[in-house]
């Protein structure tokens, strides 16, 4: 039998994908931006708003000349002008005096507060009553509040949200340099893989690792690119793999990377020019016969073809690579919200290996309890039914009942 599964622990393929360079930036849009990486830090070229301005109607006023106003004794002060949106104010704000001002407007010079509207009382065109005291800087909005010249605020690989889209329109930022997205080739093999579109066969299934990773690359910030159903045939694999390193920088293979008479992949992989092995196996269940190959032309990636183990290896195994391709750490669950829960029954374990259980969830007196749920790791039902994943140690014999855990929830 040939040799197979050198197998190294979780950790050193993080570290290994930890090791390697983002992909290139480019430029897009500001309005493509949503979800892409940043490909650089961003930091302010000028402060940000620029200027003080209100975040209430009312009144612009010094401060100090509201002090000791209230309901029962309000001060008075003279209205000498009005803010114009969108204009600096021609005039000042001097002892005693006051403008009138709405919500994002500059204030004038001599003045540092803002009185809300609701707490005056207008005497006559020019006279107001003040009833209530403001302290310097009330209810405005400083010249470096939202930002200072020359600070980050947005890292390196930051995942873009919409309030980041936001923070770069008011930076002025009508392209964005992000980092290019990575480009992943999708692979199914198995004489017994057959297309959606077609009834099996006895003995037959249809491709389900094809669209279920496609949808895994998406939201891990990756472009899929399926390249169909491939036969347990060397020269068919080679053939898909070679047509995937024109084009892509990782291509996933589910199925045929496991001990076998019919098992090419590693073979397949290897023979391409400067390939070399870095990962033939790991220290986890599921996602054991995980194969990392790496070329000049790109990554070439042997997943399990059972459905439950090929989605979790993903999560754990090719998630991290994805994201440090990106410019961002080498993560595993890095989409995966965490919860505390409380087992519900024991799960056993071998000691050497993580393990990834699915679990349920649900509550009870204001705890959330986790029941695991044992089923093989071809069924796609235990992933639905489960609301996210437990990891059990490599070197414990397995966590026991009422044992308090934190549960990976699967994304929405």
């Amino acid at each position: 039998m040939k040799a197979f599964f050198q197998v190294q622990d979780v950790a050193t393929v993080h570290a290994l994908a930890g090791q390697l360079a983002p992909l290139p930036p480019e430029k897009v849009p500001l309005d493509l931006a949503l979800g892409r990486a940043l490909a650089h830090p961003l930091t302010a070229p000028s402060d940000l708003p620029g200027f003080t301005r209100a975040t209430m109607d009312g009144y612009a006023v010094r401060a100090m000349d509201t002090f000791g106003a209230g309901e029962s004794s309000p001060g008075y002060l003279e209205i000498v002008g009005e803010v114009r949106m969108g204009q600096a104010p021609a005039f000042s704000v001097g002892p005693g005096q006051c403008a009138r001002i709405g919500t994002g407007g500059m204030l004038p010079a001599g003045s540092d507060a803002v009185v809300m509207v609701e707490h005056t009382r207008l005497l006559d065109d020019t006279s107001l009553e003040v009833a209530t005291s403001v302290a310097p800087g009330g209810n405005t909005l400083g010249p470096t509040d939202d930002a200072a010249q020359g600070q980050e605020l947005l890292p390196q690989g930051q995942c873009l949200r919409p309030q980041d889209l936001g923070l770069l329109a008011a930076l002025g930022r009508e392209m964005v340099s992000v980092t290019r997205r990575p480009r992943v080739g999708i692979v199914s093999t198995g004489d017994e893989v057959v297309p959606v579109s077609a009834s099996p066969a006895p003995g037959q299934v249809r491709d389900v690792n094809t669209h279920t990773l496609a949808a895994q690359v998406v939201r891990a910030g990756g472009e899929p690119f399926p390249l169909g159903l491939v036969p347990d045939n060397a020269q068919a694999l080679k053939e898909a793999t070679a047509r995937s390193l024109e084009s892509c920088d990782l291509t996933l293979l589910s199925g045929g990377s496991s001990v076998g008479v019919r098992d090419f992949t590693s073979e397949v992989f290897l023979s391409f020019p400067g390939a070399e092995l870095l990962v033939h196996g790991v220290a986890v269940s599921p996602g054991k016969p995980f194969l990392w190959v790496r070329t000049p032309a790109g990554h070439l990636l042997g997943l399990p073809g059972q459905v439950a183990s090929c989605l979790v290896a993903f999560y754990l195994l090719v998630e991290p690579i994805l994201e440090r391709l990106q410019g961002r750490p080498a993560l595993p669950f890095a989409r995966f919200a965490r919860l505390p829960a409380v087992l519900t029954r024991n799960i056993p374990s071998a000691p050497g290996r993580e393990e990834y259980l699915r679990v349920a969830l649900s509550q009870e007196g204001g705890q959330w309890l986790a029941q695991p749920l044992f089923g093989k790791s071809g069924l796609l039902t235990t992933m639905i039914q489960g609301q996210g994943l437990v990891r059990v140690p490599k070197d414990c014999e397995g966590l026991d009942a009422a044992e308090a855990v934190e549960v990976l929830l699967f994304p929405n």
